[in-house]
């Protein structure tokens, strides 16, 4: 639906905006916020976010100097209105596409993105170390600015910067984007006239002053003056948790009113010298399109989606996703054994334990944007006997490292990892991307490790890891839809390290971990094609390896492929590394372990990062041709059976 943007045509970068008027900043801002409904509603992509600070991003670059001024964006998940004024509305509809602009800031993307994001809480240490060597390099000009949502704002790293920004005194400003915690008191004219106040030069130069004259006194005195300067200040305003951390607290205002947001950031981008302020803004998720202000979940994330109705576009019905199937079978175990228990980091949706929060709401944990406490705390259940399950994205477990390596590794607790989003995650992109998980799991003694190839699998790891009391496991599965495998009835415990032939083959094997199996199994057709049959392998534990398989797939094979959707220096290395033990690569033994590449992958479609990435059925197969020595022709040799190869 295309809209009339008269003013927004006219913006190309920041500085087209700053000789508007407030009104025509008002008007703007109108026509940016219906621009970004109508460029999403194309793309898919963060709406709510993005809705709700359209007139803060206005009001931002049209007092500030960026990108001279550094503006940080936290997480990022806001920052569409900031990518349309800041020279990319050309290119905003290829948001999340493959080749087009990313969902989140990134620096190789444009100078008005000081610091890619993606992951929350990153924005006050980041802009404390600009503020810092801006210091340092006497460009005392300069204004540092980050934006925090009251989410990101529940993270320990957030509350780590707070009390170090403060303590340096550096001058930052932070603006907290208040909408959902209700810390606020009630938002109107008399609580932004009394924010302007203190915001302004005079009360900022008359409370210097009495911080002078009351340094001349005892120092009895001088604390007792600040103390009651600071209690009537916060008794009309709030604040006083930020005050103690050393910030200058200004607020609440209303985000979305122009009229307080403008002259207020003017008088806080003038306070020079007065060390770090903490702007708090209250804001509505969603604000101007009616189905986002509604339901802020459900429009939090959102596919492509019909601008009048609100209606999210939907696919043709598929399988169920591996994030319902785990949800479904931990509620299965959880009907049977009482002391199974879900732990989540602000994602109850995202890990599906919304579902096992309906069915078991005593049992079910959400902790905030805390992965090390989610970690730490499942840690001390386990201890009292409970069986933990923290569900957390791969990538989000990343933040945790040392809880998983010093309070469950080396205690050998069994703490269960349920790792969703494991291996590329298409739109989202490097960021988000399950990369690593094989390789920091696989190094730690004590921890199994299990990888499902389809939603079967899943279930039956599932069972299997409610059944291990010996140590941490993991399992990693993938985001999206299964293969539509039948599903069994009951998860079934698997034998410890134990993997599977599916097929049994000739020169060839392939051994697989993970979803990439079901390629594995179609390489091993257009090799039988070939005249080339093959064995195929699911290895089902990255940790403990099946070193009895593994090393009859050396013996009776020429050449073995290793596949996995995780990075190098994982489960491959791992293979390689026992048979070199072994000595089973002296025999002449070719090996290919084939991973993910040593560079990011940038964000596209599911299959075309496969295909980037080399690990398709394709891929399998000129692995297996090179490997052998001979040339590799698309032509196929058609074969009636895989046995009249043999």
């Amino acid at each position: 639906m295309a809209v009339s943007t008269p003013l927004l045509d006219r913006v190309n970068f920041p500085q087209d905006l700053r000789n508007f008027s407030a009104e025509q900043l008002k008007a703007l801002a109108a026509e940016l916020r219906a621009e970004t409904i109508d460029v999403v509603s194309t793309t898919g992509g963060h709406l709510g976010a993005s809705l709700g600070v359209v007139e803060l991003t206005v009001a931002l670059h049209a007092v500030f100097d960026t990108p001279r001024d550094r503006l940080v964006w936290d997480v990022g998940h806001q920052a569409y209105p900031h990518k349309i004024l800041t020279g990319r509305r050309g290119r905003i509809r290829t948001l999340r596409q493959g080749g087009g602009l990313s969902g989140f800031t990134r620096r190789a993307e444009s100078e008005y993105d000081p610091f890619g994001a993606a992951h929350s809480s990153t924005s006050i240490s980041a802009s404390l170390g600009m503020a810092v060597a801006r210091d340092l390099k006497g460009e005392n000009d300069r204004h540092v600015v980050a934006v925090i949502g009251d989410g990101a704002m529940s993270a320990g790293m957030a509350y780590e910067a707070l009390n170090n920004a403060g303590a340096m005194r550096s001058r930052l400003l932070v603006i907290l984007n208040d909408n959902d915690m209700s810390i606020a008191p009630p938002v109107g004219a008399m609580s932004a006239y009394l924010s302007r106040l203190i915001s302004s030069r005079p009360f900022l130069n008359l409370r210097e002053l009495g911080a002078r004259m009351a340094r001349a006194f005892p120092r009895q005195i001088e604390r007792t003056a600040k103390r009651a300067e600071t209690f009537a200040r916060n008794i009309l305003t709030g604040g006083t948790l930020f005050e103690e951390l050393g910030f200058y607290y200004v607020g609440p205002i209303d985000g979305h009113n122009l009229d307080h947001l403008l002259p207020i950031l003017r008088n806080v981008r003038e306070a020079e010298e007065r060390g770090p302020i903490l702007l708090h803004i209250v804001t509505k998720k969603g604000k101007g399109y009616l189905p986002a202000e509604a339901s802020a979940d459900k429009y939090h994330g959102v596919s492509k989606f019909n601008v009048v109705t609100g209606e999210q576009a939907k696919g043709p019905p598929g399988p169920p996703t591996y994030t319902r199937v785990f949800a479904d079978a931990l509620i299965a175990e959880a009907e049977r054994d009482p002391a199974i228990v879900a732990v989540t980091a602000a994602m109850p949706s995202g890990t599906g334990l919304d579902r096992f929060a309906n069915r078991f709401p005593e049992r079910c944990f959400d902790v905030g944007i805390a992965e090390q406490h989610a970690v730490t705390f499942c840690a001390g259940m386990a201890t009292e006997g409970m069986k933990p399950f923290a569900a957390i994205y791969s990538t989000f477990l990343q933040r945790a490292y040392d809880q998983v390596v010093h309070d469950v590794a080396i205690q050998g607790l069994p703490v269960r990892f349920a790792i969703d989003r494991a291996g590329l995650v298409g739109a989202d992109g490097a960021t988000h991307a399950g990369s690593f998980d094989v390789c920091y799991l696989g190094c730690l003694p004590g921890f199994t490790v299990m990888a499902a190839a389809d939603e079967a699998e899943l279930v039956h790891m599932v069972a299997t890891a409610a059944a291990i009391d010996d140590g941490p496991s993991a399992i990693r599965y993938p985001r999206g839809e299964g293969f539509g495998v039948q599903l069994p009835a009951q998860g079934q415990v698997l034998p410890i390290g134990r993997g599977r032939i599916l097929r049994e083959g000739g020169k060839v094997a392939i051994l697989s971990l993970g979803p990439r199996l079901a390629d594995a199994m179609r390489a091993a057709e257009e090799l039988s094609s070939r005249g080339l049959p093959a064995t195929v392998a699911d290895a089902r534990f990255a940790k403990p390896l099946d070193h009895r398989l593994i090393e009859r797939l050396a013996r009776e094979h020429a050449v073995l492929v290793t596949i996995e959707e995780a990075a190098a220096g994982g489960f491959g290395a791992a293979v390689m590394h026992h048979l070199a033990r072994r000595g089973l690569l002296d025999r002449g033994l070719k090996i290919r372990p084939m991973t993910m590449p040593d560079r990011f992958i940038d964000h596209d479609s599911p299959k075309a990062q496969l295909a980037d990435a080399g690990l398709t059925a394709r891929d399998i197969v000129a692995t297996v041709i090179e490997a052998l020595g001979q040339d590799v022709r698309p032509a196929r040799l058609r074969l009636t059976s895989p046995h009249d190869a043999a």
